[in-house]
């Protein structure tokens, strides 16, 4: 399965800059929430000969790969089959209490996308998993339509697909599964889709792309669990130690977005409540004022680089 996988290794979305904002150079100690193929963990690992990188991901197959491809720097690198809200004890694990620098990579990898029969993509006709960790016994994405009420459906398909059509789908969903024809393939639900949303000729983006996005969301449960990794990141975080995170779509970058804020002291509570119950504290400084996104010559290169979006932040003395 490695041969089959090292094929898939490439380099990873803001590379240079995400190195960059995380001042690598000066080494210490690194965590790459999202190791994926280990695209930033390799030029972290390169960028001072005194880093060490602690890997974490979900996916057995992507660890595989990026151990495989981070074999020469030996014991500067480690790694941990777990998910990235499980950072405080991955590091707990290894008796550390701050590191000097982490980064989350929130897209799904190419080696998921293009592997046929884990469900992510509707190019390939696959069961419809999604799980980012096929050992885990939590449900697939055929799961919760085999489950879930149209109402429920709908939410899931507007809220993180942000799809205008979500209760004519989740309709046509429920119909097929009380007809006794459950969506159980990504070929299904796709065809399903087609026939169901209508786009302009004009509209580059797939039928299917809001749905298969939504699914995976809920399935991953990546929102829910997005806002407690930054805050339990910015506990782990060295005096100036710098959390990068990347992200591919409206809603995970509203979540970092205003998380971020809400730690360099910005209050959202309305302006009537006579005491912030928000959580507004000044805990970091925001280093990227507008998030930095891919060059033109990055996003022609790579397609998939295109929505991503990157915000940092310095934690301050406390």
């Amino acid at each position: 399965m490695a041969e089959k996988a090292a094929a898939h290794i490439h380099v990873s979305v803001l590379p240079i800059e995400t190195v960059e904002v995380l001042n690598a150079a000066r080494g210490g100690v690194f965590v790459d929430a999202t190791l994926g193929l280990g695209g930033h963990a390799e030029l972290i690992l390169r960028s001072s000969p005194s880093t060490r990188v602690i890997g974490i991901d979900q996916d057995k197959q992507a660890i595989e790969v990026a151990t495989q491809r981070l074999d020469e720097f030996g014991d500067r690198f480690e790694v941990e089959h777990s998910n990235f809200s499980e950072i405080r004890t991955v590091l707990v694990k290894r008796a550390l209490e701050k590191v000097d620098g982490i980064v989350a990579d929130l897209g799904v990898s190419s080696l998921q996308l293009d592997s046929e029969e884990r469900g992510f993509s509707f190019r390939f006709d696959a069961p419809l998993d999604m799980r980012m960790d096929a050992t885990s016994p939590d449900p697939t994405a055929a799961d919760l339509l085999a489950t879930l009420s149209e109402f429920d459906i709908a939410d899931i398909i507007y809220r993180f697909g942000e799809e205008r059509l979500s209760r004519r789908i989740a309709r046509r969903i429920v119909e097929k599964r009380e007809a006794g024809e459950p969506i159980t393939t990504t070929r299904q639900l796709a065809e399903l889709l087609e026939r169901t949303v209508k786009r302009s000729p004009k509209d580059k983006i797939h039928p299917a792309t809001r749905t298969f996005q939504a699914l995976r969301i809920a399935v991953n449960r990546e929102t829910e669990i997005l806002e407690q990794f930054i805050l339990d990141s910015i506990d782990l975080l060295e005096t100036d130690g710098r959390l990068a995170i990347i992200t591919f779509h409206s809603l995970e970058d509203r979540v970092v977005k205003q998380t971020f804020q809400r730690m360099s002291g910005k209050c959202f509570c309305p302006p009537r409540i006579p005491q912030c119950v928000c959580g507004a504290k000044k805990r970091v400084e925001i280093l990227t004022k507008k998030p930095v996104v891919p060059t033109p010559e990055e996003s022609d290169a790579n397609p998939r680089s295109r929505s991503a979006k990157l915000r940092a932040v310095r934690k301050l003395e406390e």
